[in-house]
């Protein structure tokens, strides 16, 4: 059995209205997990003068009214919430886990790569070819495997509107760690680009700028300022910090068959409700996402 180690969290002022809490200095499920339950316990409690909770990777940041609420008073709060939390082996997060299609190697972030080479550690090879050389496997079919094994957690959205940052649920020594460019590309990150900074994978959801590694290009709209697709009845952003997301590698094919959908307004992220605790992952990474992968696909 894995148990979660507890660091005291480092609470810092951002001018007067402004509280930065960093759990741990380094991103872990563990760390981001107590993030979400301290801020989720925050939301519940919601004192008078609390304007904006935005959790991150393994922090949170708190913006007030100090007219309202005493700055001492929810710094006194928020300490008190973190004792209560403690390792949030107790929290259960309720989530989805999400099948998200990706062409890897695809010709549009390809053609991209090879526009911006200047902007590389390497020249003479694609993003995906760097990122399976300093990752130690034989090719990029080796890595594509490695990248759709398992699944990912969502630890934040932003940057870009709805754009979701993702931690792969794997022991440590099996992460995939690729540097971002060394200066970004200033444009032509292709929409649904599949990228990859540090640990993080991401999903571009707009057209732009950007310094993540390209893998690939998923067909699901993750971001829709219309909404007329059927998964924006809510939100023009699909993606929430919780979810969970298993790529499933797909070919030119499949590709355009899932973009006529789209185009036709019939598309549909693959879905399933769930309820998530830390401890159980933990316990057994491999035996949860297997089981976790059989809910995705019951029904």
């Amino acid at each position: 059995m894995t148990t979660m180690e507890t660091t005291t969290a480092r609470y810092s002022w951002g001018g007067d209205e402004h509280i930065f809490v960093e759990i741990d200095e380094a991103m872990s499920l563990q760390a981001h997990f107590r993030a979400m339950a301290i801020t989720t316990s925050l939301q519940q409690q919601r004192p008078d003068g609390i304007l904006e909770i935005c959790p991150a990777n393994a922090s949170y940041q708190v913006r007030y009214n100090p007219d309202v609420l005493e700055p001492r008073t929810l710094l006194a709060q928020l300490k008190d919430i973190e004792k209560q939390v403690g390792d949030a082996s107790d929290f259960s997060l309720s989530t989805r886990v999400l099948e998200i299609p990706v062409l890897y190697e695809d010709p549009w972030t390809t053609e991209s790569a090879w526009r911006f080479r200047s902007h590389h550690q390497k020249s003479d090879v694609t993003d995906i070819q760097y990122a399976a050389q300093i990752n130690g496997f034989a090719n990029t079919e080796e890595f594509i495997e490695a990248h759709s094994r398992s699944p990912w957690f969502t630890s934040m959205v932003g940057f870009v509107t709805g754009l979701p940052f993702m931690f792969q649920m794997v022991p440590h020594e099996r992460q995939l760690v690729v540097p971002k460019y060394l200066s970004p590309r200033p444009s032509d990150t292709p929409k649904q680009t599949v990228g990859h900074g540090g640990s993080f994978g991401c999903i571009y959801s707009v057209r732009g700028g950007g310094g993540y590694q390209m893998f690939g290009i998923t067909p699901s709209p993750i971001y829709d300022p219309s909404q007329s697709m059927p998964d924006f009845d809510e939100s023009v952003v699909y993606f929430r910090p919780g979810y969970i997301v298993k790529f499933i590698p797909i070919d030119r094919d499949q590709y355009d068959d899932y973009v006529n959908e789209v185009e036709a307004g019939n598309y549909r992220i693959k879905a399933r409700e769930i309820d998530f605790s830390l401890q159980p992952y933990l316990d057994d990474p491999d035996g949860f996402n297997a089981r976790l992968l059989e809910v995705l696909h019951d029904g």
